[in-house]
């Protein structure tokens, strides 16, 4: 029997090495009765503790030979200099928070050391931290080992077999781990939440609206548009009523249909009627194009591609009483996109960066074909082209965007189509000294009453800011409809929003 000291020093010292694998590992050798939990835990935890202050010594006491080497250079453009901003606002929660983040803790750690910060007080979070993660994974895995543990001496006969196997599934799990930090990452992170959880405290404020203003005030916000643009509308048609020289051109395709010859590629192609980019392509082949229209069930638009490489959603607000409408927020829509490092492949990018490998499923089947490929040292990965955040693209607070001519522009705009006063432009454009003038702007759709002022997902931005910028908004469009009722429009039944509604969850 190994003596306890030893046991305790031997868990401490397997979490330098891999501390996810020798958590795992004490869960099961507490599960199998070799350990007592407590002691488990607190191996763990103490071992995990003390690797997080040696990252932060390597930034604090050797951060000029660290910046010296490739590993120092990479983080020093990058990750690091995002976690040491962090750091500087928010040191509590950029510490505990890279714990349950992956991807994050070495840049964080690491940069606290380079920031400076001081030392009792990153000993003290990453205590904290240490102390939330640590019970929570051993104590997983010692309960449900358990379950892996019995069977195994039952057919393997003994503890003595059946714990190194049980420790080579546990060593197999460590993917699972990684999983389970990913999940954690994205309920830490309310911008990749499902929509259904995000916008469940709206739903009592819009019950409120309709008991206040009635259900007609909402499609009668935007009585120029089908339904207000409430769900369900024609893109193609809510094109057709701004001036072609502001919008991307485009044609319809009937479902079966092939792509018309005169078509310009790449093309953008994406369904007649939907919702949040889902179903949108680039494609950049005629095969790819013609197995998208071939596969599709409705009517498609096919768009001409505007490489951008800015892209802004400006979502437009006016009170029907009021001589000029106003720009109630812009998105600036920056498109995923990684540097190689020449050492690892595309999928091993990914996988290592703090944000896009929350999305790795996403990317790893649009880049399926180049997942392998090592790009050379400083060439940029283009992880997507489409400004939508469900394909990948970063929203940011764009407000500083905003100028008189702008406002000017977008108003002219909205006034072409009568009967809209509340609804997001989605942009794109080449100079953003020009698209501040109101001179360079292409439209690629525009959205009406459920659509987003989408700077809301601005990470650095607050949940209360996120829901607070959603109440007003729908307070907006009730007040505005509500005044439109007044002056004899008729707006859209409860009953037929409902329809809509259910038609959308269908598709």
């Amino acid at each position: 029997m190994i003596a306890a000291p030893l046991q305790f020093l031997t868990v401490v010292l397997a979490t330098f090495v891999l501390e996810d694998a020798a958590a795992i590992a004490a869960g099961v050798l507490a599960a199998d009765g070799r350990l007592s939990l407590a002691f488990a835990v607190s191996a763990c935890a103490i071992g995990i503790w003390i690797g997080d202050l040696v990252l932060f010594a390597l930034g604090r006491f050797g951060g000029a030979a660290l910046l010296r080497t490739r590993l120092g250079r990479r983080l020093a453009t990058t990750d690091a200099a995002r976690a040491s901003a962090a750091l500087k606002q928010h040191a509590g929660l950029a510490i505990v928070g890279s714990r349950f983040v992956p991807g994050t803790r070495l840049p964080t750690y690491v940069g606290a050391g380079l920031a400076g910060l001081s030392a009792p007080v990153f000993a003290a979070w990453t205590a904290l931290g240490c102390l939330v993660w640590t019970p929570i994974l051993v104590v997983t895995i010692a309960i449900f080992g358990r379950a892996v543990a019995d069977p195994l001496q039952v057919y393997l006969g003994g503890a003595w077999i059946a714990l190194p196997v049980c420790l080579w599934i546990a060593w197999l799990l460590r993917g699972r781990v990684r999983s389970l930090r990913v999940t954690l990452a994205r309920l830490m992170r309310w911008e990749f939440w499902p929509q259904w959880l995000f916008y469940a405290p709206v739903v009592p404020w819009v019950v409120w609206l309709i008991a206040r203003h009635g259900a007609r005030a909402i499609a009668a916000a935007n009585p120029g548009l089908e339904d207000g643009g409430f769900t369900g509308e024609s893109k193609s048609a809510i094109l057709e009523k701004l001036p072609r020289e502001w919008t991307l051109p485009h044609v319809v395709v009937a479902a079966g249909e092939s792509l018309p010859a005169g078509i310009a590629l790449p093309v953008i192609l994406k369904p007649d009627v939907g919702q949040r980019g889902a179903g949108v392509l680039l494609a950049r082949t005629r095969e790819e194009a013609a197995a998208y229209l071939s596969a599709a069930t409705s009517t498609v638009i096919a768009q001409e591609y505007h490489a951008g490489p800015y892209e802004a959603g400006v979502f437009y607000v006016r009170r029907p009483h009021e001589s000029q409408g106003r720009i109630f927020s812009i998105t600036e829509k920056r498109f995923p996109s990684l540097v190689g490092d020449g050492e690892h492949t595309v999928a091993e990018l990914i996988a290592s960066h703090p944000r896009f490998r929350l999305q790795q499923p996403l990317f790893r089947r649009r880049l399926a074909a180049v997942l392998v490929t090592v790009p050379r040292a400083g060439a940029l990965v283009r992880l997507g082209d489409l400004g939508n955040h469900a394909q990948g693209a970063i929203f940011l607070d764009g407000s500083d965007l905003i100028t008189p001519a702008l406002t000017a522009r977008i108003d002219a705009l909205a006034r072409e189509i009568d009967g809209f006063y509340i609804g997001r432009f989605d942009i794109r454009y080449r100079d953003p000294r020009a698209f501040m003038a109101g001179e360079d702007l292409a439209i690629v759709e525009l959205n009406g009453v459920t659509s987003e002022a989408t700077h809301i997902y601005d990470p650095s931005l607050s949940l209360w800011n996120a829901y607070r910028t959603l109440f007003e908004q729908w307070q907006l469009v009730f007040e505005i409809g509500a005044a439109n009722l007044r002056r004899g429009e008729k707006g859209t039944s409860l009953g037929r929003l409902l329809t809509l509604s259910g038609r959308h969850l269908m598709t």
